[in-house]
C-alpha cells in the first residue's frame, strides 16, 4: 500500500528487454536520489509512476536499483518503457502518517493531459481519462496521476471520455516528475480504492432494480 506523498524523484537510466517478443516484459534500471535506497532491501515495493514495482537487485554505490516490469504492466501503464525522470514512492509502513490517502499501486487506466499552465502561483493540469473511470471521479475526490495524490476540482463529461482539473500547488510541481508533463503526454491514473467497494457494494442492488 502507498499514500501517494511522493517521497523521491529518479530516473529510469536503462531499459533492457527480458526477451525478444512482445509478450515479453523489460528491465528498468532506476537510479534514486542519494541515500534514499538505505532502508531499501531486494523485494521491497517500491512505485514508479504510481505503478507498485518489486526491487530486483540494489546498487548502493550508484543509489541504483532494477525492477523487472512484465508485458502486461508495460501495456497498462505509461512512462515505464523509456529513460527519463519518474516518481518513487516507497511501500507504506504500518506507523507511517497516511499524509494523502489510501493507494493501492496498482494503475487503473491511462489519462492525457489536454493542458498544463500556470494559474497565479500554481498549475491548473488538466487530463482526459478514459470513459470507463468517469464514475469514479467526483468533485474534491481524490486521483492518483503518476503515483502523486490529489485533489479533483472540476469533472466534466466530454463524449470522448471524463476531464478532470487539478490544481497543483508550487511544491507539488517542485518536487514531482509531473513537472514534466505537456499537453499530450500520458500519464497512469488510480481512482481512489473507497469507490472501487461502494461500487462492488451497491451491484447487487443495481441488478436486483434491473431484473
Amino acid at each position: 500500500m502507498f499514500t501517494g506523498i511522493i517521497t523521491g524523484v529518479g530516473r529510469i537510466a536503462a531499459v533492457h528487454g527480458l526477451g525478444g517478443s512482445a509478450s515479453h516484459g523489460k528491465r528498468l534500471t532506476v537510479e534514486a536520489p542519494a541515500g534514499y535506497l538505505e532502508d531499501v532491501g531486494l523485494g521491497d515495493s517500491i512505485a514508479l509512476n504510481g505503478a507498485c514495482m518489486t526491487v530486483t537487485t540494489l546498487d548502493p554505490s550508484r543509489n541504483a536499483f532494477t525492477v523487472d516490469v512484465s508485458a502486461e504492466s508495460l501495456d497498462k501503464t505509461s512512462g515505464l518503457a523509456e529513460p527519463g525522470p519518474i516518481n518513487l514512492e516507497k511501500a507504506l509502513r504500518a506507523h507511517d502518517r497516511l499524509g494523502g490517502h489510501i493507494v493501492s499501486g496498482h494503475v487503473d487506466g491511462i489519462g492525457t493531459v489536454t493542458r498544463f499552465e500556470p494559474v497565479g502561483e500554481s498549475h491548473e493540469l488538466r487530463i482526459l481519462a478514459p470513459a470507463f473511470l468517469a464514475k469514479y471521479l467526483a468533485y474534491k475526490g481524490s486521483v492518483t496521476v503518476n503515483g502523486v495524490s490529489l485533489t479533483v476540482n472540476q469533472v466534466k463529461d466530454l463524449a470522448e471520455g471524463c476531464e478532470l482539473s487539478i490544481n497543483l500547488v508550487p511544491h507539488t510541481v517542485q518536487n514531482t516528475a509531473l513537472h514534466a508533463l505537456r499537453a499530450g503526454s500520458r500519464v497512469n491514473l488510480e481512482i481512489d480504492l473507497i469507490a472501487r467497494y461502494v461500487e462492488r457494494m451497491l451491484a447487487p442492488a443495481a441488478a436486483k432494480e434491473a431484473a
